[in-house]
């Protein structure tokens, strides 16, 4: 999945990761995608309500494990 912005987070714990997402987005035309990679287990839940709350579309959530440290990924549709 080819997002136009992409955003590195790691190492930061909520709300640091939705602020910057939502930063990001509020720069963003309507339709493109966001990017967003998190080590926040938390991230999880926080992207699925700001989502919600925000009208944006969460396309995508994954989580994989790179070097021993969990990552999550998820993507957002600009509303």
């Amino acid at each position: 999945m080819d997002a136009q912005t992409e955003l590195d987070t790691r190492g930061l714990t909520c709300p640091l990761p939705i602020l910057k997402a939502k930063k990001a987005l509020s720069g963003m035309q309507s339709g493109e995608l966001l990017r967003v990679i998190a080590t926040d287990p938390g991230s999880v839940r926080d992207f699925q309500a700001f989502a919600r709350q925000t009208g944006n579309d969460l396309v995508d959530q994954q989580a994989s494990q790179i070097g021993g440290q969990d990552e999550f990924i998820h993507v957002l549709r600009r509303r």
